[in-house]
């Protein structure tokens, strides 16, 4: 007995770990993970033998009801693992599953009915920022649910009828999908919502359904971006525990209903972005705990009531571009707790109150582009905090204030074009975190104080159009950051401090009339400088030969001086878009380079300058010189025909030996000086450059000096053997590619493509070449040039006028199919070129920009879609937005199987922008850098509906330099109106 009993026991702990493997959950669970893809990793814990889950990661349970018995799967969270395919159907077999969040993945596929069927035991259920396609699911049974989030998908269609039968329902969150249905009425039968957001769907045009106001314990309502037509419904004015209403963004039209003034508990209100009409509502004071309030760019106009003022705790008030009249209410300077105003692009005119600021802590006041008049108040930054001050384009008068001076926190003044008049405080010329100051256009006058030395951190220096006199104190190369200096038109005087020469970053460099003297230093430091103008001055002596070591030089002005002697030889290195070196005492040749009649009005006014150029010469001289330029040509005309009867001969040769045979040469519109031999002669392994998928790249130096860049695109094994009717499909398919862009598509912003060749063996697509590589070479793989940030932004600037040229002024319109950061190109000066675009429209025959694209690079929707379209490119531009701000390329192995974007969103829950930014770029930057960072991310939303156009992040891009704004990402998140396209700069 004893010795059964003894077995017994064994076999029992034998098997022990089979029967608890029997756990139900635990191969439920287990099948879950069977069916999703873990390219991370993150569910290697989860294993079959385990008694229980309960362990595992994003696996809550509750305690075991009884003895013996196996605790419970309660909740199941896997947000932000990465994990992708379909739904897990298995979930819905965990029997006391009540909370489920998925968020953040690569679920696929569509979510039928039947996927949750079983799932009717949710409280808490969340699919947000996933791939699921097809209409919304039914979900009619699910009597206990509470929240509900599916927001971030691609789900289509309408809002199903049975969400209305959800008697628990709190939170409904469709945000960012395809629903393209109206919205609803019955969403006004769910009694228990507490949270309604069905912002930024591409709902058919509907009205607000006033049913919504039934919703009496609602205190957030989002329909920002979902089409609404018609006029807000006063009903709405009853919800009162509404914190948050957001109706921006849509088409809304009539007034803002008063009834407003009922929304006890609101805390925003914002309206932007329609198109209301009539007065701004009084008898908001009362709503006592709001705090912003945004309807810029509406058409409202008459007066701001003083009422609104009176809100004890508004914090911020947007009520830029509308029709607004009459004064600023003298209730303005009585808000206490205002930090953010913003009223620009209005008719608003007299004064502004004597004491505003005196009780508002203002961070952020804009109120430019009125017609306001008067002094600026000497309290305006009696907060304390003041950071942008902007009343540019009005008719202000009077001095500065000293009070400004003391303004520590200052980093933007903007009062130009203004009717200001006397000297500039000393402490504001010396502000020590401020980055721009624009006086332009006003009638200050006084001296560039030497405490400018103090502005460390100042990048724009705009003080044109005044009547500033003095000398440029030589403190101003101790201003390591400026990167603008505009002062023309003003009576400044003396030489040039020579500590000019020695500022690194800048770039431009604007003096022209004023009444400076003596002669031009030896250039140090400008290696960035890009514009030069000294016109309409005093300067002797010669020009420096060093201006020719200036290679990012294009515009040149040194006209109507007294500068003598020779025109520097150096200058022909330059690339000169204008130049101008007119009414001055220069004597000499002209260099070669410049014997064009497109500098014919560069060296007028010169009487030492002689050339035949409309007239330089004097008769005699002309006379002189007539018989050595016929000469000249003949002997030019000789020398050019020994060569063609060379080449001829040559070429007769070549043909013999099979290099001529049936070549196709595709239209250009471009004057060749070249024929197809000279390029074929030029492709061998010396003159490589660069390979790749769609062939190798060859460097071809011209027997006329030009270089161009011979791209061979297929290789000749691919088409030998062929019969004459596959040469001419090849033919075809090679033409309907390029036939249309040799000397048609002519922008500065695209690579030119000066003609095709193709024959049986060899495609040749002929270019312009681009000295300085791609940029992916460059950011990446460089290591002898680092790219500053101020390149980096140009070439993201430049790169999107490309693209946008082939999305919007291309017909038929060209789909790029293949954008990435190796296929934005660089010339000497920077300038970047979008190259490789494909096929317009994307049809046409699978050839060299058939290709899908790269990895990293590749929209999200393409593999279920298998469609490449506009929205496709603008995912790949914005990840090569993202690669000029990290520093990193589009996928990388400390990644693992993570792309960049995936990388950046990560990065950014955990570290925010610190973690991004590129530890190379100089941190002065970090507002535009940002900038750029969010417009990365806008493009790279997972759905393509939420990328802005190319037309759009054009506009943005070019804002970035003009208007900052702290807390963007916040704002952005928030559904702020203060986005890049409602920036005010466009009045600059």
């Amino acid at each position: 007995m004893q010795s059964y009993c003894l077995v017994s026991a064994l076999l029992f702990i034998q098997l022990l770990p089979t029967a608890l493997a029997l756990n139900p959950e635990v191969d439920n669970l287990f099948k879950v993970k069977d069916g999703l893809d873990d390219p991370n990793n993150l569910l290697a814990n989860w294993k079959l033998n385990d008694p229980t889950p309960c362990n595992w990661t994003g696996i809550t349970c509750s305690p075991p009801a009884g003895d013996g018995g196996y605790p419970t799967v309660t909740s199941v969270i896997l947000t932000g693992l990465d994990l992708a395919g379909p739904f897990p159907v298995a979930l819905c077999l965990l029997q006391n599953l009540s909370f489920l969040s998925l968020s953040y993945n690569y679920i696929n596929s569509s979510l039928p009915d039947s996927s949750l069927h079983n799932c009717s035991s949710l409280t808490h259920l969340d699919l947000s920022q996933n791939l699921l396609v097809g209409p919304l699911p039914s979900i009619s049974s699910f009597r206990l649910l509470r929240y509900l989030d599916f927001a971030g998908n691609n789900f289509s269609g309408g809002i199903p009828p049975s969400f209305a039968l959800l008697p628990s329902l709190e939170i409904l969150s469709l945000t960012a999908n395809l629903l393209n249905e109206t919205i609803p009425s019955f969403l006004g039968d769910i009694s228990t919502l507490r949270q309604l957001n069905l912002s930024y769907n591409p709902f058919s045009p509907g009205r607000i359904p006033s049913s919504l106001a039934n919703l009496t314990n609602l205190e957030i309502l989002w329909l920002a971006g979902c089409g609404l037509v018609g006029e807000i419904p006063r009903p709405l004015g009853h919800l009162s525990k509404l914190t948050n209403l957001d109706i921006s963004g849509n088409s809304l039209t009539g007034s803002i209903p008063d009834t407003l003034s009922g929304l006890s508990s609101v805390i925003q209100i914002e309206l932007y972005s329609n198109s209301l009409t009539g007065t701004f509502p009084a008898g908001l004071s009362n709503l006592t705990a709001l705090r912003r309030i945004d309807v810029a760019m509406n058409s409202l106009s008459g007066p701001i009531p003083d009422d609104v003022f009176s809100i004890p705790e508004l914090e911020s008030l947007h009520l830029y571009k509308n029709q607004f009249s009459g004064s600023l209410p003298t209730a303005t300077a009585m808000a206490g707790k205002l930090l953010e105003f913003r009223i620009f692009s209005n008719n608003l005119s007299g004064p502004l109150p004597a004491n505003l600021g005196n009780s508002s802590p203002f961070m952020f006041l804009d109120l430019s582009g009125n017609q306001l008049t008067g002094e600026i108040p000497k309290e305006i930054c009696q907060g304390g905090v003041l950071q942008e001050l902007l009343i540019f384009g009005n008719y202000l008068s009077g001095g500065l204030p000293q009070g400004l001076g003391q303004c520590k926190t200052l980093t933007r003044i903007r009062l130009a074009n203004n009717q200001l008049s006397g000297e500039v405080p000393a402490s504001i010329w010396g502000l020590p975190h401020i980055w721009m100051l624009e006086l332009t256009d006003n009638s200050l006058s006084g001296n560039i104080a030497s405490s400018v030395a103090g502005a460390t951190n100042l990048t724009t220096l705009l003080i044109a159009g005044n009547k500033f006199s003095g000398y440029i104190p030589a403190e101003i190369g101790l201003l390591s950051k400026l990167s603008v200096f505009s002062a023309s038109d003003n009576q400044l005087t003396g030489p040039l401090p020579e500590s000019l020469g020695l500022l690194p970053e800048l770039k431009q460099l604007d003096l022209h009339n004023n009444s400076f003297s003596g002669v031009l230093f030896k250039i140090q430091s400008w290696k960035n400088l890009t514009q030069l103008n000294l016109a309409g001055n005093n300067f002797s002596g010669g020009i420096p030969q060093e201006l020719g070591s200036l290679s990012q030089l294009h515009y040149l002005d040194l006209s109507r001086n007294a500068f003598t002697g020779e025109i520097p030889i150096q200058l022909q290195n330059l690339k000169l878009i204008d130049f101008n070196l007119s009414n001055n005492l220069l004597s000499g040749p002209i260099p070669p380079l410049f014997l064009n009649e497109v500098y014919t009005t560069s060296f007028l006014g010169n009487p030492g300058l002689c050339w035949d150029l409309n007239g330089l010469c004097s008769a005699d001289t002309h006379a002189h010189r007539k018989f050595f330029w016929l000469l000249g040509v003949i002997l030019l005309a000789a020398l050019v025909g020994i060569s063609l009867f060379y080449l001829r001969n040559m070429n007769s040769r070549r043909a013999k030996k099979g290099m001529g045979k049936s070549w196709l040469i595709l239209p250009s519109f471009h004057k060749l000086g070249f024929s197809e031999y000279e390029i074929l002669n030029s492709l061998h392994e010396d003159n490589l450059i660069g390979s790749g998928a769609a062939g190798k790249v060859y460097k071809v130096v011209l027997r006329n000096g030009e270089t161009v860049a011979v791209k061979k695109l297929c290789k000749e094994k691919d088409l030998k053997n062929n019969d004459n009717n596959q040469e001419e499909a090849a033919y075809d398919a090679f033409g309907s590619e390029v036939a249309m862009t040799p000397g048609m598509i002519q922008h500065k912003n695209i690579v030119k493509q000066w003609c095709c060749y193709s024959n049986m063996d060899r495609n040749l697509l002929v270019c312009e070449y681009m000295p300085n590589g791609s940029l992916g070479d460059l950011l990446h793989r460089s290591k002898e040039r680092l790219l500053d940030w101020p390149t980096r932004y140009k070439i993201a600037l430049d790169a999107s006028e490309g693209l946008c040229y082939l999305h919007h002024d291309c017909v038929p319109p060209i789909v790029h199919r293949g954008f990435k950061s190796n296929n934005i190109l660089l010339d000497a000066e920077f300038r970047a070129k979008v190259a490789d675009f494909g096929i317009a429209n994307g049809k046409g025959p699978k050839s060299m920009s058939a290709i899908a694209g790269s990895r990293g690079y590749i929209a999200p929707e393409y593999p279920y879609t298998l469609r490449l379209n506009e929205k496709s490119d603008i995912y790949s531009f914005g990840v090569v937005l993202l690669e000029l701000v990290t520093g990193k390329p589009a996928v990388f192995p400390e990644l693992g199987k993570k792309d960049l974007v995936r990388w950046v969103f990560g990065t950014m829950q955990q570290k925010k922008e610190e973690g991004i930014i590129d530890s190379k770029l100089d941190l002065c930057y970090k507002m535009e850098i940002t900038k750029v960072l969010q417009i990365g991310l806008l493009c790279t939303n997972s759905l393509p509906i939420n990328r802005p156009s190319m037309r759009r992040v054009v506009k943005m891009l070019l804002d970035v330099r003009t208007e900052s704004k702290s807390g963007l990402l916040s704002n952005v998140s928030k559904h702020s109106s203060y986005s890049f396209e409602n920036d005010q700069e466009s009045f600059a």
